[in-house]
């Protein structure tokens, strides 16, 4: 098992606390991982094996314990054996009927550090929130960054040039299991595909209740198909009628709200900087991973921009940011990026090989009249440059570099 530093420092300072660890994201992105790896560290801290009670409950070995009562019961038995603290890891925890029932009762009832996995936002919107409230963290994980993929490649597979890795990233990806050997391209392709059906089946169309899986993939198609452009259920909708498909608007928001919770894209909204305020309309959307896009059209030329600004986007999700699309008048700022302490406006191109595109990609950054960090990130790490205080700077320096931003 390959360590994930970014979600140990998010996780390791609550080991012990009295907080419920939430770990959420889509399906194969390494949470099941993640918990193995918090087990394996607190073996070395001295708990013993009989402490730790994990269970799978995609696992058919304890389709028995789907309800909070008959996991409570089979805990409590396992707690009779243990003198001390026990740990308790339940991964996929979301097909339990009433489980925030179960866990608060062990908060309640034992001495134990709690630790659950789901691959739906839902878990998070149940009654969670009101049961356990102020007693959970949430740590939201994606599949592999690009400094996570050359770690992994270089320990299963061995070492490349980073600029092939960087070509390898955008065209296959972060989920870990594609990484696990040196696969080809027919391959890669039947992994991400099973892995996409599988978020699509189990997350979306059985949890939602949804009937028209043809309409569901068509509207998951019109998204991956205009990554980088803001979308409205109407412009789906107004898509469909022009393909003679009458569909209501009110179903394409379901869709929508059903693909964001499953976390296999996330809506991100606009900002206008000028009025401060965020808008209602005109969101966009960006894929959990780009190997996704990769999955439903296979690899397409036409689609590197907005590969790119899916990659850009997830990257500053995975740094902590807080992220918008930036509104100034008739201009449109890619991504501002907000923590708690600072903030960034960056803008994604693919090259700027004109001035025509110079213009275009600086315009809105000039634009903005205070003193935060700008970047304009593109393709072309050789090409750098900055006017008038913005950075134009390669999608590898951007990626890899920890002290950039």
């Amino acid at each position: 098992m390959i360590e994930r530093p970014i979600y140990y420092k998010k996780i390791v300072p609550f080991i012990d606390k009295p907080f419920i660890k939430v770990l959420t994201g889509v399906r194969r992105c390494g949470k099941s991982t993640m918990m193995l790896l918090i087990q394996k560290l607190l073996k070395t801290r001295g708990v013993k094996d009989e402490q730790i009670i994990a269970i799978n409950f995609e696992s058919m070995a304890f389709y028995h314990l789907r309800n909070s009562h008959s996991l409570y019961t089979y805990v409590a038995e396992a707690v009779k054996k243990n003198e001390g603290k026990v740990y308790l890891f339940f991964d996929e925890i979301q097909v339990v009927d009433k489980w925030e029932e179960a866990v608060n009762s062990f908060l309640i009832d034992f001495p134990s550090d709690i630790y659950i996995t789901g691959s739906n936002s839902q878990l998070l919107a149940s009654e969670l929130s009101t049961l356990l409230t102020g007693r959970y963290i949430h740590i939201e994980m994606q599949g592999l960054s690009f400094q996570e993929m050359i770690t992994f490649r270089e320990a299963k597979i061995g070492s490349l040039p980073q600029n092939d890795l960087l070509w390898l990233y955008i065209r296959r990806g972060g989920f870990p299991a594609i990484h696990l050997a040196d696969y080809d391209e027919k391959a890669t392709y039947s992994i991400i595909t099973n892995i996409y059906d599988s978020i699509v089946l189990r997350d979306v169309v059985q949890r939602h209740n949804i009937r028209d899986i043809d309409l569901l993939n068509r509207v998951m198609q019109f998204i991956t198909d205009t990554i980088g452009s803001t979308i409205t259920a109407n412009k789906i909708a107004d898509y469909f009628k022009s393909q003679r498909r009458a569909v209501d608007v009110n179903t394409i928001h379901n869709y929508l709200d059903a693909l964001v919770s499953s976390y296999i894209i996330s809506k991100v909204n606009r900002y206008d900087i000028q009025g401060k305020e965020l808008l209602k309309t005109q969101e966009k959307y960006y894929l959990a991973d780009p190997g996704i896009q990769h999955a439903i059209f296979g690899y397409r030329d036409r689609h590197i921009s907005g590969v790119l600004e899916n990659i850009v986007y997830n990257e500053l999700v995975r740094r902590g940011y807080r992220v918008f699309i930036g509104k100034l008048g008739t201009l449109e700022v890619d991504f501002i990026a907000e923590s708690s302490q600072s903030r960034i406006y960056v803008q994604v191109a693919y090259k700027i090989e004109s001035e025509e595109t110079l213009e275009r990609e600086f315009a809105p950054l000039l634009a903005i009249k205070d003193s935060y960090p700008k970047f304009v990130v593109t393709i072309d790490s050789h090409y750098q440059d900055t006017i008038k205080g913005i950075r134009h700077i390669g999608l590898l320096q951007f990626l890899t570099d920890n002290k950039l931003y």
